[in-house]
């Protein structure tokens, strides 16, 4: 009977971890194969990958990179044009423009992105997908080893949209967006 109940247990344990898991706003396997997906996109458009265009570098801060590139464009992914905002992340601390503009490859720590999705994707975050690569085009994960892409952190007191929250459109950099 023991036995039986144990696993009873376990079976609901793990079903209501499936269950949690499809409702999480960000990490999930539908995240992952929609950021695949915008990679290729991007790296079509020369904006990540080995043949990626570079501008000039400028100051960064935490949790971006001590020095960063910005571009700002629209892009198509499964159909939908949306706006495109690609940050890459140099470091460590104290890296100078001089280091990365010499050797970028050895200081790129990040490529952190937004892309805006299909009306209602998330509307009360202005629609905006994120997703933190490694440099080789991988997730980041968080120290839970959840994939870092979706709607990363939406509810939480940290993260991606409740820092970005702050402004009306959820951009820093650049108001050509609004």
């Amino acid at each position: 009977m023991k036995k039986m109940i144990a696993t009873a247990a376990l079976t609901l344990s793990l079903g209501a971890a499936a269950f949690a898991m499809d409702d999480a706003p960000f990490g999930t396997d539908a995240d992952a194969a929609y950021a695949a997906d915008l990679w290729g996109i991007m790296e079509d458009m020369n904006l990540v990958g080995a043949d990626m265009v570079h501008s000039f570098p400028y100051e960064g801060v935490e949790p971006h990179g001590m020095m960063l590139e910005t571009f700002y464009t629209t892009a198509t992914v499964n159909g939908h044009t949306g706006d495109l905002i690609v940050k890459r992340n140099y470091g460590p601390e104290g890296v100078e423009v001089n280091q990365v503009l010499s050797d970028p490859g050895t200081h790129l720590g990040a490529h952190t992105v937004m892309f805006r999705r299909e009306a209602g994707y998330d509307s009360d975050n202005k629609d905006w997908f994120w997703v933190k690569y490694l440099p080789d085009g991988s997730l980041d994960k968080n120290p839970a080893g959840v994939g870092l892409a979706g709607r990363v952190a939406k509810g939480a007191d940290q993260g991606c949209i409740a820092c970005h929250s702050a402004e009306d459109d959820y951009v820093f950099t650049s108001d050509h967006l609004n």
